[in-house]
Order: C-alpha cells, then structure tokens, then sequence
C-alpha cells in the first residue's frame, strides 16, 4: 500500500502500480507523491506557477507589500528596478505576482525600501512557493542534507544543470510552456544549486548514466556547455560525479532513477519521479535500502577519475 498526503494534509492509501519493468508490484510506505513532474523529467521543476493554489496567495500578498512600501519611499517601477538590478517589467511582474524573486533580491529589496525587516520576512514562504507540493518536502531536505546521492538515467541532475541546458529541457516540454513560466522555473531550478557552496560542506554523489552525455537537448552548443559544467563542478572537493557505462551488464538501477538525501539526524529520505509523478518516501528502511542500491550502483560504474576522461572524450568528440 502507498499512503499519500494531499495538499490539504489528508491522507489516504493506494496501492502502487508495478516497479520498474519487472513485473514485480511496488511497496512504497509513507510517500507523498503530488503535482506536475520536477527533478528527472524533462520539464519538471524550477519555481512553481504563482497562479497554483496555496501560491498564489504567498506571492501576491507579497507583491502587495512589495508594491505598498515602494509608493511609501516614493520609487516608480523604473528607478526602483535600477537599485534592484531589475528592469521595471520585472518588478511589475514581483509586485503582481506573476514571477517569484530570490531570497537575496527579497533582501535587497528589504534594504532599498527600508522595509526594516518586513519584507525578509516573507523569505520562507515565498521561497516554499516556488516549488510544487510534493517537492517542497525535497527542497527543505536538500538544505539539511549532509549527504545527498544521485542516480540518473535521462537528463543531467536538476542541481547539475546549466541555465542553457535546464531552459532547452523547459523548451521541449509539452504542452508547451509560457516564457515567463520557463524563466521563473530556471531561475528556482539554479537557486538550488547553492548547496554546493554551502557551510558545512554536504558531501554529494552523482552517478550519470551514459546515454545522457549524448543527448543535444538544445543543440551541440548548449550539449557542450553542459558537459563542461559537469567537469568544473566534478572537481570540487565535496563532489563526486561518475558515469555508468551503456555496455554494463550488472546494474541494479533498472527500476529508474532517484535520490537519497541524508539529514543530520542520520535520517535517509528517498526522492524518485515517474511520468511526471514524484513521491518522497519517509520510510526509515526504504531509505537504508536505496541508500544501499546506490552503493552498488556506484560500484559499477566508472570511477571519478574514469568518469571524467570519458566525459572529456565525449566533449572531444562533439
């Protein structure tokens, strides 16, 4: 049985369909699994859609008072945009809630206005509001991580990706999704990658499947700018990025990708997404088991050093 937590915090139970291609059927316990897809598929993800539920009212309240204590310092959209670094448009968009800014450009902004305060405290549930339900549970875990691993077998990580590469997959998703949508999306999507810079240093684990480094999402270009990425982020201390080889025989990530995140307390929370499904799973032991899988994952794959000679073969090659 799969128990599912709604958006209203109900909760309720289903059973899962079949795992991944083989027949077996899948127990997943205490999984909140909701909304559009995020990490692993080709749209998924970024800032969620200020006009979906809960959202929207975080966001417009917030440019209300964002517009409210602008007249109060006697700014227009223009001369305020200039000290914020933004264009007027973009302000408009903030003040009606149509676009999401940073937690630094909320602080800016706090500074700008002398909103002594008033506006950071927004900072949390405007940041919350970026995400769909079911990945904010996620979102809050990566900033506690001290571990986090990754497998994947589609596209490059959501926290590995290049703006270039993460817009081109926003691009190709169907139904197609409005301009503003993608850059509000790109934009939460890149904000997430400060956990590789962060104090205390997480220690973070990808393994990419092959298939991923030829695929030209975008075109050779943007292919190219991404494989570069991988090997510039591959040479800090704190990360290891390795590639499983399409010839592999032995590879127990057959049932798709995922990731397991690991919190201070010891905790292990796995994160995985199918058809545009994501679920967070909080059992204890399901966690230990992925945790686990990825052990042996990353057993077969290439090592770090292995990993990247060949992802420079294969920039050597475009």
């Amino acid at each position: 049985m799969t128990e599912r937590t709604g958006a209203d915090g109900t909760t309720g139970t289903r059973t899962a369909p079949g795992g991944g291609g083989g027949g077996e059927a899948a127990t997943t316990t205490a999984v909140v699994s909701l909304g559009d897809g995020w990490e692993n598929s080709d749209g998924g993800g970024g800032a969620r859609r200020p006009e979906d539920g809960a959202a929207k009212g975080v966001v417009t309240a917030f440019g209300q008072s964002l517009k409210t204590l602008r007249l109060r310092e006697g700014l227009d959209r223009q001369e305020f945009g200039n000290r914020l670094g933004y264009s007027a448009s973009t302000v408009a968009s903030f003040e009606q809630g149509r676009r999401i800014p940073s937690p630094s450009t909320i602080d800016r902004a706090d500074e700008i206005l002398n909103a002594g305060g008033l506006l950071r405290l927004w900072k949390e549930e405007v940041e919350r509001a970026q995400y769909p339900v079911f990945f904010q549970g996620m979102a809050a875990l990566e900033k506690e991580a001290i571990e986090l691993v990754a497998y994947d077998t589609m596209v490059v990580k959501g926290l590995l990706q290049t703006e270039d590469y993460t817009r081109a997959l926003l691009n190709v998703r169907r139904p197609p999704l409005d301009e503003e949508t993608i850059e509000q999306r790109v934009a939460a999507r890149l904000a997430r990658q400060g956990i590789f810079d962060r104090r205390p240093t997480p220690l973070l684990s990808f393994v990419l499947d092959e298939s991923i480094l030829r695929r030209p999402y975008g075109g050779m270009s943007v292919l190219r700018g991404q494989l570069e990425h991988l090997l510039l982020i591959g040479q800090k201390r704190n990360v290891e990025i390795q590639i499983m080889p399409v010839d592999r025989e032995d590879n127990p990530g057959v049932n798709g990708p995922f990731t397991v995140v690991t919190r201070r307390d010891g905790r292990k929370f796995v994160y995985a997404e199918a058809e545009g499904i994501g679920s967070l799973q909080i059992d204890p032991e399901r966690g230990v088991m992925a945790a686990a899988r990825y052990g042996i994952i990353r057993s077969q794959a290439l090592s770090p050093r292995e990993s990247t000679e060949f992802i420079e073969e294969v920039l050597g090659s475009l």
